[in-house]
């Protein structure tokens, strides 16, 4: 149970006298006839021909000044502040105490009256009748807003803390305005990805997230039992497998916006679960996934931000087409200094890369793929800050790609790099069964016994193959990483209302 503060004490005992009077704290109905914006945007528009504006309001107190037998108080709802002006002329003196004893910061209220501009200029609903709608018990966090004499608001000690605020979200949305619009930048964004897909000709579907085998990914699952079929199953890590299937059965432009979960680590561009979209396009290869890419991201940061140029950190992103083209292996020897192509076997690349960096070498026993995924890391992935497709990757790595004609260490796939980090995947997608299937048998002989992160062979998939797959692109991008970019947010804990965290204990 609770043990409360002397502040909440004394709110508590304040809820207990409103019912002894009979009034209810938690009333079961309100009325609203506007928005603090609708209200305001009314007045102003009827002002210069003096017509009355009536408007009830409704939303939480955020600041309250008694000055006699007048009070001043802001209320803040989804669309913003309003001004209240109460006087003991039209409510009465009995009302007006009422309402400066019994009402705190934090309390929502519902008011009724006419709309007036105040001296100073501000519109402001004059309050003919108000109502309780729910008393606050525990003070927000950053309930500090004050009213100055001439009727502006000053915020003091604002919420900040990062994880106080991830971890309680719901006050973090009730004091900081900027982090409710980033979500709602966050919802137009994910609506502007559907609206492109949809309009290029994609179908969207659903589907499983309990699967009885993941893939599609190398990462470590996290694991379920489903009691009545007895039989352990897996939260998805990617939408790839099942939605391939579905070219299968000739639905040729399909994708999907939802949840991966990975049992992985936590840091500034990783959570658990994530949302993802993921795409398949039937008689497409990567480089027409790529100009679709470049499209749509183009589109996206547009519908969002009003333009194609978006400030991150110290620098402006320009996500405008065409965005700059590098091939894989030229990216690492301009940054490392060491050619892939010389290096055929992982042993052989992981002298290359201690003779060259000293200590700064990955695991030896890594793959020649890993090894490679190591120098992309450490050397190049930095020095990505413009959008850049980064293309042409090692086929150990890329277990679900189509390789290069000639060159079957090779595999057609992209990803996009932008301020530094990756933010989508893309390939020419492995159409051939019978190459899919060597490729999942090497990798399985490939993996240490205590290796976590593992793509296991799917029997089923291999199945749907061998009725016949048409040639495909795929693409698999982080939707939590582009509402970073579209916001200017350096962690993805602040474009997901709900992060992971460890367990509080209370």
């Amino acid at each position: 149970m609770a043990e409360y503060t002397s502040l909440e004490k004394i709110r508590l005992q304040k809820i207990e006298e409103l019912r002894a009077e009979g009034i209810e704290p938690y009333p079961t109905r309100a009325q609203r006839t506007h928005t603090s914006a609708q209200a305001i945007a009314e007045f102003e528009a009827a002002e210069a021909s003096g017509q009355e504006v009536k408007a009830t309001l409704a939303g939480r107190i955020r600041a309250s000044r008694a000055m006699g037998k007048v009070t001043f108080a802001h209320i803040e709802d989804g669309a913003g502040k309003v001004q209240l002006f109460l006087r003991a002329n039209e409510l009465g003196k009995d009302r007006l105490d009422f309402f400066n004893k019994m009402f705190d910061l934090g309390d929502f209220i519902q008011a009724s009256g006419v709309m007036f501009r105040t001296k100073a200029g501000e519109v402001t609903l004059h309050v003919h009748d108000f109502k309780l709608l729910a008393k606050s018990v525990t003070p927000l966090p950053a309930d500090k807003d004050v009213t100055q004499e001439d009727g502006t608001v000053v915020r003091y000690a604002a919420l900040e803390d990062a994880e106080l605020r991830a971890r309680q979200r719901y006050a973090d949305l009730a004091v900081n305005p900027h982090i409710r619009e980033n979500f709602r930048k966050r919802a137009i964004l994910v609506k502007a990805l559907r609206t492109f897909l949809d309009d290029h000709g994609f179908l969207e579907v659903e589907t499983p997230i309990l699967q009885p085998l993941y893939g599609g990914a190398a990462a470590r699952p996290f694991v379920t039992h489903h009691n009545e079929l007895d039989q352990d199953m897996y939260l998805r890590i990617s939408f790839e497998l099942y939605l391939k299937r579905l070219l299968v059965g000739n639905l040729e432009r399909v994708y999907e916006i939802g949840r991966d979960f990975r049992n992985e680590g936590v840091s500034f561009k990783h959570n658990p679960e994530f949302t993802q979209l993921e795409f398949y396009w039937a008689y497409a290869d990567y480089l027409q996934v790529m100009e679709l890419t470049e499209q749509m991201v183009s589109y996206a940061a547009e519908k969002v931000t009003g333009s194609t140029k978006v400030k991150f950190d110290q620098h402006e992103i320009e996500f405008k087409p065409p965005w700059r083209r590098l091939e894989m292996r030229q990216g690492i020897l301009e940054t490392s200094g060491i050619d892939i192509a010389e290096h055929k076997t992982a042993d052989g690349l992981f002298k290359a890369i201690a003779a060259k960096h000293g200590n700064k070498t990955p695991d030896p026993k890594s793959t020649r793929g890993k090894m490679i995924d190591f120098l992309l890391g450490e050397f190049l992935e930095p020095t990505l800050i413009q959008p850049t497709f980064l293309y042409n990757y090692p086929r150990d790595i890329s277990p679900l790609a189509k390789s290069i004609p000639g060159d079957p260490l090779t595999v057609e796939r992209f990803e996009a790099y932008v301020a530094g980090f990756e933010l989508c995947n893309a390939f020419t997608e492995l159409n051939d069964p019978l190459d899919q299937e060597k490729r999942f048998v090497d990798m399985q002989s490939d993996y240490t016994d205590d290796e976590e992160e593992k793509h296991p062979l799917d029997e089923d998939y291999l199945r749907a193959m061998r009725y016949g797959m048409p040639p495909n692109g795929g693409f698999g991008m982080g939707v939590d990483r582009l509402a970073m970019l579209l916001t200017d947010n350096h962690s993805i804990r602040e474009v997901l209302l709900f992060p992971a965290l460890k367990k509080e204990e209370f």
